[in-house]
């Protein structure tokens, strides 16, 4: 059987929450404070969620096999979960084109990269998710932790964010806890090795393709050379700095006794939870819909 030195809290309940948000208005352009580069760069990492999610969950569910029963309920939340906010995201990405974005190719690369990885055997797949899922939920802690990087940003769309970022978080432990389980007779060397040098590979991937796909979006709007370099960069790096500020959280990855939960910031869910009035959206048929 696995063992992890901080496991996934027992009391822990992951809840979809199916909400809609900014269909009955225009998302504006640079709908981030009028900020043209903070509005690409959130663009570009929406672009990737409708088919990367997608991906996360037929990653998790192919080793769902034999769970006992607690993990088995999580996966099915973490996929409910996911499949909201893909649907969610799908929204936002259309309101995006129709302020005049085209994404086709930041989602053809997204595309290319997702061929590779399933080309590959089904646990390296699960390798990658639970590094993504990793990634996900450090910028979803430092989201959330602090107000700035959301400060002046439309409100509809700062909400889906938020949203996105309180489910990232509650579930940040199933694809790490799945391939626990997917790994349980492997040598504590191999498990190490093996997720070590994927979570190198994808972010490596995760920081080229964002930027690629931020600069793209830039060049839509006209910002390209040296200045849209150093404006990104700045944001990025300096202020608000999220890849700056989430750098020790992503190493803390490799070290012995890993686990999402080791650090336990529910706190976070719960302060949201608090300014918003959650009432749960009657259940829909088709969950991706994105009417």
């Amino acid at each position: 059987m696995y063992m992890t030195t901080a496991p996934t809290p027992a009391d822990l309940t992951i809840t979809p929450r199916d909400r809609r948000f900014g269909r009955h208005e225009a998302t504006p352009r640079w709908w981030h404070a009028g900020n043209p580069y903070a509005s690409a760069l959130y663009n570009a990492l929406s672009s990737t969620f409708p088919k990367g999610e997608a991906f996360f969950v037929e990653s998790v569910r192919a080793f769902r096999e034999g769970t006992n029963d607690k993990l088995a309920g999580e996966i099915k939340a973490f996929t409910t979960q996911e499949a909201i906010h893909s649907r969610e995201h799908l929204a936002f990405n259309r309101r995006a084109a129709d302020a005049g974005y085209d994404l086709t190719k930041l989602e053809a690369d997204v595309d290319a990269r997702l061929a590779v990885t399933r080309s590959k055997p089904p646990i390296v797949s699960l390798a990658a998710t639970m590094a993504l899922e990793h990634f996900t939920a450090i910028l979803a802690h430092e989201l959330l932790a602090d107000p700035r990087h959301l400060e002046g940003a439309d409100h509809e769309t700062a909400e889906l964010w938020r949203w996105h970022a309180i489910e990232e978080i509650e579930h940040k432990g199933v694809a790490y806890d799945t391939w626990l389980h997917a790994t349980r007779d492997w040598t504590r060397w191999k498990r190490w090795k093996v997720k070590a040098l994927v979570m190198l590979y994808v972010s490596r991937n995760f920081v080229v393709d964002r930027t690629r796909g931020t600069l793209e979006l830039l060049r839509q709007d006209g910002n390209t050379g040296p200045g849209a370099w150093g404006a990104y960069l700045w944001h990025v790096l300096v202020k608000p700095g999220m890849l700056r500020k989430i750098a020790g959280a992503w190493f803390k990855y490799f070290l012995p006794g890993f686990h999402p939960w080791n650090e336990d910031d529910r706190r976070l869910i719960a302060a949201y939870e608090a300014t918003y009035p959650y009432r749960q959206e009657p259940p829909r048929r088709q969950v991706r819909s994105a009417a």
